[in-house]
């Protein structure tokens, strides 16, 4: 596969997981929270089986088996649960937008962790993102503290799932570029999140679905952005431009609040859309931090 070919793909991976929060919120409307995101990773990893394929226990360093899974599932989790528990469309979107902080955590545990060379642009990158963050949380008001306050105190667990999340993401990523190898360990991961869901289902107390045109068409559509988003994610990283890649992924925040306020019909105040913005410039700017030579 040619490198043009190989960062299309990837920049369609992009573009699909754009569509994920308003998806998952969406199902969510139809099947519950959890039973909703169980559903989801079911279909997603049989998805994944037929794209990615299988990769054999046996290849899996041990390392990355036993943390690789723990810590993938546990934020797959948060981040499915945080959207399907908010409490409307617009506090789904708000939720979305505190899991996009992981970009620039990544970028900061790298530093500590990885030992990652960063210049001094890592600091307003990282102070941006946090602004943008507190000012999407502030609703209508913008950068106020209090109605952030206001706003958290109304569903903590939604914002608390979405947070932890955050740092569950960037904790995988710093962890698997130094443990995994090259291996891929995403179609077994995606096949764990689904058994975790169905067993706080069923420890729920379980039920029957019901399963319409509209609900149908819904989950296949999110699960086919979740699974064939990280497929092609996964071309376009192998084969592809991934300078190009990396840059154009630290704009989902703004694609997927766009795509979020138009397929769940939900109006975004300028505000929203400062702090959204905010978010996106401190998240490049962290990674331009590691791209330059630190002084």
């Amino acid at each position: 596969m040619n490198a043009k070919k190989a960062t299309l793909i990837g920049l369609v991976a992009i573009l699909l997981w754009s569509l994920i929060v308003a998806l998952i919120k969406d199902v969510s409307s139809h099947f519950g929270a959890v039973g909703g995101a169980a559903l989801i990773y079911t279909l997603a990893s049989i998805f994944l089986l037929v794209s990615v394929g299988w990769t054999q226990l046996r290849t899996f360093p041990k390392t990355y088996l036993i943390w690789g899974s723990i810590l993938f599932v546990a934020y797959e989790v948060c981040l499915s649960l945080s959207i399907g528990y908010s409490d409307n469309n617009r506090q789904a979107i708000e939720v979305g937008m505190v899991n996009y902080l992981w970009p620039t955590f990544t970028m900061v545990a790298a530093i500590v962790f990885n030992q990652q060379k960063a210049n001094l642009l890592i600091i307003p990158g990282f102070i941006l993102s946090i602004l943008g963050i507190c000012w999407v949380l502030g609703g209508d008001q913008g950068f106020d503290l209090a109605s952030m306050l206001n706003n958290i105190q109304a569903n903590p667990l939604s914002y608390g799932l979405a947070f932890i999340g955050t740092l569950l993401w960037a904790a995988y990523c710093t962890l698997t570029a130094r443990i995994a190898k090259g291996v891929n360990g995403i179609t077994l991961f995606f096949i764990l999140v689904a058994i975790v869901l169905w067993l706080k289902y069923l420890l729920m107390g379980g039920g029957a679905f019901h399963f319409d045109m509209q609900s149908s068409i819904s989950l296949i559509f999110a699960a086919a952005a979740m699974g064939f988003g990280y497929a092609a994610w996964n071309i376009g990283i192998l084969h592809g431009n991934v300078t190009l890649l990396a840059g154009a992924s630290y704009f989902i925040p703004v694609l997927s609040a766009f795509f979020s306020a138009i397929i769940l019909s939900t109006s975004l105040a300028m505000s929203f859309w400062y702090g959204a913005f905010l978010v996106c410039i401190g998240s490049i700017l962290c990674w331009i931090s590691t791209k330059a030579k630190a002084k």
